[in-house]
């Protein structure tokens, strides 16, 4: 427990720019505090201890505004950034060197027994407000956007984002952990595919009105406007086909 704890501590520096000492990480880190106390929690709770477990945990909520149920399992340097209202459920499990912000939920559904809470891989990153709901499985190397809601499981190796959770694959793209900013939008991609069709069927209504050509003429030139939009819209038909499915989940 002790090497774990230690790995949970040193992590906290290579993760947060803003801390500077080992004093201000053990008095004023929220999250280091939460993943102290569940560890201790975790080891009694894994010995059949009764109440006790559950009374850490509560206190640490109360203390930090994280709850952790002591039955959740958590790799080491394990990370929680502010952390305020995170919340992790019984049979969930955790990975090596995840990072999660404040406002995670990793929830269940329903009120089904057994494991009914999400399993995350290793090197996850779970941005701001995300919502992690259900016996799914999120892969290694996987980022979930800030505010994203995921109901289904991920392959490794995504980045998620959306409401639903939709993924958008970044295979071969190193992304640094902590460039929030840089994560696609998937919606204002099909936004602008939408428009962009849109505005080829308005030129092609503007054409067949203004344009003072002979009738066979206008039918030639309407017919080759027609074949131009379904070329170009070939493409971003298939995006927002995507989108609708679920972008590859």
């Amino acid at each position: 427990m002790l090497s774990t704890l230690l790995a949970d501590f040193r992590i906290i520096f290579e993760r947060d720019p803003a801390a500077r000492n080992w004093l201000e990480v053990l008095f004023f880190y929220p999250g280091f505090q939460a993943i102290v106390f569940h560890r201790i929690a975790h080891w009694l709770y894994h010995l059949g201890v009764p109440f006790i477990p559950r009374l850490i945990s509560f206190i640490a909520r109360f203390i930090t505004g994280i709850e952790i149920h002591p039955g959740a399992i958590i790799g080491k340097s394990f990370f929680i950034d502010h952390g305020m209202g995170v919340v992790i459920g019984e049979t969930a499990i955790v990975g090596d060197y995840a990072l999660i912000y404040q406002g995670v939920t990793l929830g269940g559904t329903g009120k089904e027994s057994g494991k009914r809470h999400p399993t995350l891989g290793d090197n996850v990153v779970v941005g701001a407000g995300s919502k992690v709901l259900g016996n799914i499985e999120v892969g290694s190397n996987v980022r979930i956007g800030a505010g994203s809601v995921v109901l289904r499981s991920v392959p490794s190796n995504c980045t998620v984002v959306g409401v639903p959770g939709r993924i958008i694959y970044r295979a071969g793209v190193r992304v640094d952990p902590l460039e929030h900013g840089s994560l696609p939008d998937s919606e204002a991609e099909v936004i602008r595919a939408l428009l962009d069709r849109i505005e080829a069927l308005e030129q092609q209504v503007d054409n067949l009105h203004h344009q003072q050509l002979s009738s066979h003429e206008a039918i030639l030139e309407a017919k080759d406007v027609s074949a131009a939009i379904v070329s170009s819209c070939q493409i971003r038909d298939k995006a927002i086909q995507e989108f609708f499915d679920g972008s590859g989940i």
